[in-house]
């Protein structure tokens, strides 16, 4: 019988591409997903790249009582937990709407699964638990430091009270997060991509919509950190090769592999680039023009970090797989098929 997993914010830009791979390695999916950033439309498409129909829910993951139904509805054998907001910025000039909405969805669902027996989570983490590491590349045993954001600071809790939950006595729940560095790129149907509602708060959607006219000028946060070229460094990560590190945790989990109630990996390609690298990488790539300038850092920003894969390579078998020019080209392509540029 088919292993079926829940999707959270399964319509969203990371949760759309996992669905598709799921599909692809045998899973049966169901989504939930309130539609705050995402669009139904994800879901269509994604049915449309797979031949598969997918359940689909609309509700806002904090409401409790509708998780519960929903298990009721339909056996569960994982869920991959996306369901949360996710700019930095925006998390520091709005923190409680942080702590409320990534927190309170991450406890609803848990408790929905303690009480109807769903076994398995994979938690959508991210690298800013690290704030700025004292060495680099980050490691699965770098200490976390104090967060840089109200962003940051959700995830490194969120990851703590899963802890808690799988390793207390009794506990009924088994969990792996992964923690994200960069995700980029789109599928390469261009079915499915980054599509935020209002301005993006992610670079490479602020690219490609200046690349195509909708925004006038990407503004680059800091041209005086202590990098090559002043830029931020971070490690930008193809989102399918993202979307087949949540189907390897995920095989991990229903298939008895963990070696502990709460397991966490990195999921990056180790090898950094900086904001201005990335805008000239997608200049070449596309032969498009980037019109941007360098203003001011960014509350919540940290200088640099990038990410070491040896754990999620030898204990998950993956490792990441596209280049930056495919995945480029890919967030290129998304774009000009959502603007209907030829």
């Amino acid at each position: 019988m088919k292993k079926c997993v829940l999707v959270t914010g399964g319509a969203g830009y990371i949760g759309s591409h996992t669905t598709v791979e799921l599909i692809g390695a045998g899973y049966d999916v169901i989504v939930v997903d309130d539609l705050s950033n995402s669009d139904a439309s994800a879901v269509s498409n994604v049915e449309k790249i797979t031949g598969t129909r997918i359940p689909f829910y609309r509700f806002d993951c904090n409401d409790t009582d509708k998780m519960r139904d929903l298990f009721d509805r339909h056996r569960v054998d994982a869920v991959i937990h996306f369901a949360a907001f996710k700019a930095v910025g925006e998390s520091v000039e709005m923190p409680l709407k942080y702590y409320r909405n990534n927190l309170g969805s991450l406890t609803s669902v848990l408790t929905a699964m303690d009480e109807k027996g769903v076994p398995s989570i994979v938690f959508s983490s991210s690298a800013t638990v690290y704030g700025q590491p004292d060495t680099l590349p980050a490691t699965e045993r770098t200490p976390l430091q104090k967060a840089g954001s109200p962003y940051g600071a959700t995830k490194q809790m969120s990851e703590d009270i899963i802890s808690s939950v799988a390793c207390a006595p009794n506990a009924k729940i088994k969990a792996i997060a992964l923690r994200y560095f960069n995700p980029i790129g789109a599928h390469p149907s261009a079915l499915i991509g980054e599509l935020p509602k209002g301005v993006p708060n992610n670079l490479v959607p602020f690219i490609t919509q200046t690349a195509a006219g909708v925004r006038e000028c990407l503004s680059v946060f800091g041209d005086d950190y202590d990098t090559p070229d002043g830029s931020a460094l971070r490690d930008y990560i193809d989102v399918v090769d993202l979307a087949k590190a949540h189907v390897a945790a995920i095989s991990r989990l229903v298939e008895g592999r963990g070696k502990a109630p709460f397991e966490y990996f990195n999921v990056g390609t180790g090898k950094p680039l900086s904001v201005l690298e990335l805008i000239h990488a997608f200049e070449k790539v596309n032969g498009v023009r980037v019109n941007h300038k360098i203003t001011g850092r960014r509350a919540g920003d940290i200088e640099k970090i990038w990410a070491s894969t040896e754990l999620a390579e030898k204990e998950l078998g993956w490792h990441a797989e596209r280049t930056i020019e495919q995945t480029l080209a890919s967030a290129w392509a998304w774009e000009k098929h959502v603007r209907g540029i030829k």
